[in-house]
């Protein structure tokens, strides 16, 4: 492209290896019902005759089948720009990262086992016209072997120009964005939702004289999908000490998509935790069929209070016991007096 410079030879191979994992936009426009960067849209094609999907359209691909089946099906790429733009296609299955549960595909290169392998695009690069749309069949089949359950993916589409560059170990690394129509599949047969929690912990601070500042806790939990089923668990958080509730509260939708076989490190600030108490906190996560529910807790105590306590205890019995000890002394001189002025008595009287 005229006024971009590339690199070339030996740096362009590590330029192009070296490229960052695409940003993947799957948020959905309220507008269009289609995932879109605001610069060009992927979704699924609407009806015959329609530019872009409409309110009773498909928001995303929702596709249901048995194993050993093939579904077809066509997805829609929009150029919103006034200048051509060229992509390449592909399909990747989803999963949730790890730090917050967000809906994330796989790159291009990384191993697919779900739709991003069973999908086959009858186009995997294209360059569409300005504002216009471009319908690329596709073909998902099921193997045989398919576990049963759901299956989340998408279609991607990448942007073949490098949109940005940075440095990264030396090397000139390129920026590309991506938008993906997400792809829900399920495949029939017995549903086992299943869920854990783990890993419940709390990170607390505390001022060090009571009163003299905020404590603050923050509340760390882990939530497993064990099962076959996607979940959109609601999560309950009770915590208890020595002197009864501490902090409750009820049912509240985690607002994540629980994935198969994923797990999501969650965390949430807790509402001025006591200073001085033994907590047990309970993290209850529950979906409709499945519950389950974790245990943790903290030790709430203002140790340079307790420290200060103890050494002004300890000051005091060395006090006390200094204080005894200089009073015995006295006692045994004067019982020493008594006793050698006795015999000096009784002598005097046998005289």
């Amino acid at each position: 492209m005229p006024g971009r410079s590339r690199p070339r030879g030996g740096t362009a191979i590590r330029y192009w290896l070296a490229a960052l994992t695409v940003l993947l936009a799957v948020a959905v426009a309220p507008s269009a019902h289609a995932a879109d960067n605001g610069t060009w849209a992927v979704f699924p094609t609407p009806p015959a005759g329609t530019a872009t999907p409409g309110p009773g359209d498909r928001q995303y691909f929702y596709l249901e089948s048995a194993p050993g089946r093939t579904l077809s099906d066509h997805v829609s790429v929009v150029n919103l720009t006034t200048q051509p733009k060229s992509f390449q296609l592909y399909a990747a299955d989803a999963y949730n990262t790890p730090r917050d549960g967000g809906f994330a595909l796989r790159t291009q290169g990384q191993k697919m086992t779900g739709v991003g392998a069973w999908a086959k695009l009858n186009v995997t690069s294209l360059t569409v016209p300005p504002r216009t749309r471009a319908d690329i069949p596709f073909t998902l089949t099921v193997p045989v072997t398919a576990q049963p359950g759901d299956h989340p993916g998408a279609i991607v589409a990448i942007e073949t120009d490098v949109e940005a560059t940075t440095q990264q170990g030396g090397l000139a690394v390129g920026i590309k964005r991506a938008v993906g129509a997400r792809i829900y599949l399920h495949v029939t047969g017995q549903a086992v939702p299943a869920l854990s929690v783990d890993a419940v912990s709390v990170q607390r601070s505390a001022p060090l004289v009571p009163g003299f500042g905020a404590s603050r806790g923050t509340l760390h939990y882990t939530l497993t999908n064990h099962g076959n089923v996607t979940l959109h668990p609601s999560v309950e958080i009770t915590e208890t000490g020595w002197f009864g509730s501490v902090y409750h509260r009820p049912p509240t939708s985690s607002g994540i998509e629980l994935l198969p076989g994923q797990s999501v490190q969650l965390t949430l600030a807790l509402p001025a935790p006591p200073q001085f108490d033994d907590v047990s906190v309970t993290v209850k996560a529950s979906d409709g069929a499945t519950a389950a529910q974790g245990q943790g807790g903290y030790l709430a105590v203002p140790w340079l209070v307790v420290t200060v306590v103890v050494l002004l205890l300890v000051a005091l019995g060395v006090w006390l016991r200094l204080r005894a000890k200089g009073r015995h002394p006295h006692r045994a001189g004067r019982r020493r007096s008594r006793e050698s002025a006795e015999p000096a008595k009784s002598a005097e009287v046998a005289a």
